[in-house]
């Protein structure tokens, strides 16, 4: 558990203190069937500028700063943040029905270095290609808000002609605000998961709905 983000959290003089460590911005590309079977989410991960810079400089490349990759650097770049530990849901969740729905692990691994940012990207099955009979819900977020993914990159759908794709904005500084006011109830030893904020990551989480028209 990052307990550092949640005590930056409570530092309401200091704002700069107040948001994640790491931000994403966020492409998603939903893979439907002829039947409106789910079979494919494709994810695309859009880093900043500070954490692409750290993550070149630790793994060495772009040593000559010229923003150009040699193959040999994007043939090591690419899967750096693969590597999942086990029970890691990829920072994304996703519900049909009220039922969550499960997920492979990534295949599929591409990166790409421009203007500065890293671009990966990665394919997940949907476990059981369930059939789009209502609104998918999907939702990409960490539950401890260490990092921040906006749904700023095209979102979409492969594969159907009559999907279609809707985004609901969370409200961050509402989210800020209660967020905030909970943490300087607590004591600063607090246990995330005993004070019900080990998911605190869901209020800052863009919702992506997919609903298709009935076959």
């Amino acid at each position: 558990m990052r307990t550092a983000l949640f005590l930056c959290l409570l530092m309401v003089a200091a704002p700069l203190g107040a948001h994640p460590h790491i931000f994403v911005n966020t492409g998603l590309s939903f893979v439907v069937d002829a039947q409106n079977r789910l079979t494919h989410v494709q994810v695309t991960w859009e880093y900043d500028e500070l954490y692409s810079l750290l993550v070149t400089e630790d793994m060495e490349i772009d040593s000559d700063y010229d923003g150009i990759l040699t193959p040999s650097d994007t043939a090591t770049l690419t899967g750096f943040d693969m590597n999942w530990v086990e029970g890691f849901n990829g920072d994304l969740v996703g519900e049909l029905g009220g039922e969550p729905l499960e997920f492979s692990g990534p295949t599929a691994a591409t990166a790409s270095f421009n203007d500065g940012k890293i671009t990966t990207t990665h394919v997940r099955k949907v476990i059981g290609s369930p059939q789009i009979t209502g609104p998918v819900v999907f939702r990409p977020y960490d539950g401890t808000y260490y990092t921040a993914y906006e749904v700023g990159l095209p979102v979409g759908v492969q594969g159907a002609s009559d999907c279609q794709v809707t985004l609901d904005e969370p409200d961050i500084e509402g989210a800020l605000s209660m967020t905030k006011a909970e943490l300087s109830a607590l004591p600063q030893d607090f246990d995330m998961e005993a004070a019900g904020l080990s998911d605190i990551g869901a209020r800052f989480a863009t919702e992506v709905r997919v609903t298709c028209a009935a076959l």
